[in-house]
């Protein structure tokens, strides 16, 4: 019954307060943002969600489009902005996605909703993710986040999929906090974001 219908009904109205309460610093965020990125506050990309269905994920902004003289994108730690990367490590830039879960795309916890081109990469046991709504923290977020493997991210993923309940989301979100706090596990061993998934 909670999986089905309760989840959905705790992530509207806990995502709609949290808006709410969220404004100022929401407001605050854009501006800074708005500035460090030459105009552009928020990072809009498609992503897939329940059952694959892809949808447009929103995030603040914290890297600019800055490109090298070939006309490549810089790496990820050259273009994350001094702004940035304090929005990054209070995970202030998971905020725009409120909205996503508002209109039902995300739930506040579940698997984190990654990359369209990942979906032929998955083996069948991967796969199983998408049988829920992705969330804005999830259980491999606070068994290690980007600090871990993603064999192990998709096996914790797996996991919550077959044991999600009331008490684990609250477990899940009472970690979540504790993460943000502390600041752990931001950033990959190698990188100022999560290598690109290449397959089993």
């Amino acid at each position: 019954m909670y999986k089905a219908f309760f989840k959905r009904l705790l992530d509207f109205f806990t995502a709609l307060t949290i808006l709410i309460i969220a404004s100022p610093i929401f407001i605050l965020a854009f501006i800074l943002l708005t500035i460090a990125n030459k105009g552009k506050a928020f990072f809009v990309q498609a992503r897939p969600g329940k059952n694959e269905k892809v949808f447009k994920i929103i995030k603040f902004k914290t890297m600019t489009d800055e490109k090298d003289a070939n006309g490549e994108l810089l790496s990820d730690a050259e273009r994350l902005t001094k702004v940035g990367s304090m929005v990054r490590k209070t995970s202030l830039d998971e905020i725009p996605q409120l909205i996503n879960v508002l209109k039902g795309d995300m739930s506040l916890i579940g698997p984190r909703p990654l990359l369209v081109q990942y979906l032929p990469l998955y083996n069948e046991k991967q796969k199983r993710r998408h049988l829920v709504r992705p969330g804005i923290t999830g259980w491999a977020q606070v068994n290690g986040r980007n600090a871990i493997s993603w064999e192990k991210k998709f096996d914790l993923d797996v996991w919550y999929v077959d044991n999600c309940s009331f008490i684990l989301d609250v477990k899940i979100l009472w970690l979540t906090v504790m993460k943000v706090i502390k600041r752990d596990d931001i950033s990959s061993a190698t990188s100022a974001t999560m290598e690109f998934f290449e397959g089993n």
